[in-house]
Order: C-alpha cells, then structure tokens, then sequence
C-alpha cells in the first residue's frame, strides 16, 4: 500500500505518481514539486549544506551543534476525534529532546480520550518518544534524514526564488 510524500496519507486506489514519488491528489502533487526539484540538486552541494548544518549553531537555541534531525510524536482527542502528528526537530539533541518530552507529556495527558483511535494511538506515540529520549545519535557524522532534510530545504530556497 502507498503512501503519499507530501502528507503521508494512504493512498487506497488511484492517486497520482511522478518520477519516485506518489501523492494522493492534484494538492499534493503541486506541493510536491521540492520532491521532484530535490531530486536535480548535487550530491556534493547537499554533502557541504549538510556538513555546515551539522557542524553549525543549532538553529532552537544558537548553542553549538552538533544539529541533526530529531522528531517527536504528539496524539491528542476529544471523544470521537483523534489527530496524531509526527513533528520534524532540525536542532541540537537538548532542544530535540526538550520537544520529545513536551509531546511524550501532551500526549500521556491528551491523548486517550478518543474512542477508538485515543486508546490505541496513544501508547505508539508515547514509546516513540521514549526511544527519541533515549537513543543516542552519532554525533561525529550527520544522518540520512539530515541530508534528506537539507536537499528539501536547498529545493524549497530555489523553488521559492524561481517565483
């Protein structure tokens, strides 16, 4: 089953497909084009984007790095409605984890009220957050999701200056 690269939905039947990427509408697909323009970037201007991030001030708080991507994960209801998210951190681990701990205590307060989904999506979301605490990243190489984030952010500036 597939699932859309702009907003993660499942993509049932249909939905639309170009180069590497599938999006579950026409919305997605135009707010998919940093994908497509993502993919024609340089393998070497991305490796120095991401090595001055990396290496760089963390973009939260200004003290020194190393930045990397850290995501947190926040479920909240009200009786018969349940929204989960998954947020992006692109920051140093104090501020990713500070963000881990806000969502792990949004959620432990505001997620179960929702039936079905509160009960069940509320447990998954608080042990993500346990692990994003406690597991300890390479410091001395940026990750792939850093990587993956800068070639978007670099698409975004040139997609942005194109207009």
């Amino acid at each position: 089953m597939a699932t859309c690269n702009v907003c993660g939905s499942m993509i049932l039947f249909g939905g639309k497909k170009e180069g590497n990427y599938r999006f579950c509408n026409n919305t997605c697909l135009a707010k998919g084009k940093v994908f497509l323009v993502s993919d024609q970037i340089p393998h070497d201007v991305v490796e120095k984007e991401t090595k001055a991030l990396h290496h760089g001030s963390c973009p939260k708080c200004g003290n020194h790095g190393p930045v990397d991507v850290h995501l947190s994960y926040r479920v909240w209801s009200a009786l018969l409605f349940t929204s989960w998210k998954t947020t992006v951190n692109i920051c140093c681990k104090r501020c990713g984890v500070k963000a881990q701990a806000l969502d792990l205590t949004l959620s432990s307060l505001f997620g179960w009220w929702g039936i079905p989904w509160g009960i069940f999506i509320t447990p998954v979301q608080i042990v993500k957050n346990v692990i994003g605490i406690c597991k300890a990243k390479n410091h001395l190489t940026p990750s792939p999701a850093l990587r993956n984030q800068v070639r978007l952010l670099i698409a975004a500036n040139y997609l942005e200056n194109e207009k």
